[in-house]
């Protein structure tokens, strides 16, 4: 049976102008004993300033470990979202990203297709990701990584076109990170008969709800969003979620994405009960 485990994807404190390290305070704070950062290469202007919540791949990642450590927390997962079509920048970001997880305890990447380019149809844009995905891959293997895909793209609207893509490289480092919310609003297809339908391939869960004004207006129109409203607020149906993912034999982290500090608060509360 899966063992469910609770952790907060850092965008919880977008809103709130906070620095990577004021977060991981605040998630601390809040109860939340593990997180999933979000990484970037280069040195980004707004979390140089300490406006911004992400963690440059250009640190010591031992730095993000004494971090962690030093407000009581772990690291459950790194967000480390690339476009697998732009293979010039998902490549060293997600080998980057492993291995850092490699310092801080992790194993699951995550990531999606991000935007197609408008110049490449789809046969092509499925091959460049075939490309970007090997190379990930023999990282991931080296370093026992799981790069984790999720629906959230103009290919993973859908539960067989995320298939499509997972199954581009036969791996066991490659996997499914589910999300709740994004699978909802697509609206092509029931949320939960698709997520029945990858069910074996998930590792990783982003623990997202919608709003009912946002399912009602957004739904069908859109592929995805960065966070939902507090777990339990929206229109999620978490014990059916729950009762998929069960039969599964593997530890998995319901990542919270919400978009506030309250929001986050009223997370952990719901899915302590919940679970």
């Amino acid at each position: 049976m899966a063992e469910f485990k609770i952790a907060l994807n850092m965008e919880f404190c977008r809103s709130a102008d906070k620095s990577f390290e004021e977060g991981v305070e605040i998630a601390a704070a809040l109860g939340y004993r593990h997180i999933e950062p979000m990484v970037h290469t280069g040195w980004e202007l707004l979390s140089e300033v300490g406006y911004f919540h992400s963690f440059s791949l250009e640190e010591d990642p031992l730095l993000m470990r004494e971090i962690c450590e030093r407000h009581g927390v772990k690291v459950a997962s790194l967000s480390a979202h690339s476009p697998l079509m732009k293979p010039e920048a998902a490549v060293p970001r997600l080998t980057r990203a492993m291995i850092l997880a490699s310092f801080v305890g992790t194993t699951i990447i995550n990531s999606d297709e991000m935007l197609k380019p408008a110049w490449i149809d789809d046969d092509f844009a499925h091959e460049v990701m075939r490309y970007t995905l090997t190379k990930a891959e023999l990282v991931a293997r080296r370093h026992g990584m799981i790069v984790c895909i999720e629906p959230h793209g103009v290919y993973t609207k859908t539960a067989a076109g995320l298939r499509r893509i997972v199954e581009l490289v036969p791996s066991p480092h490659i996997g499914v990170n589910w999300d709740t919310g994004n699978s909802f609003l697509a609206g092509l297809e029931d949320p939960y008969e698709g997520l029945e339908s990858v069910a074996e391939l998930v590792h990783h869960v982003h623990a997202k709800d919608i709003s009912l004004d946002r399912a009602e207006r957004d739904r069908g129109t859109v592929t995805g969003t960065p966070v939902g409203c507090a777990c339990g607020d929206g229109v999620v149906d978490w014990e059916r979620v729950l009762h998929i993912l069960a039969p599964l034999d593997r530890e998995l982290f319901l990542s919270v994405e919400c978009g506030t500090i309250d929001e986050a608060e009223r997370s952990l509360s719901f899915l302590r009960g919940l679970l």
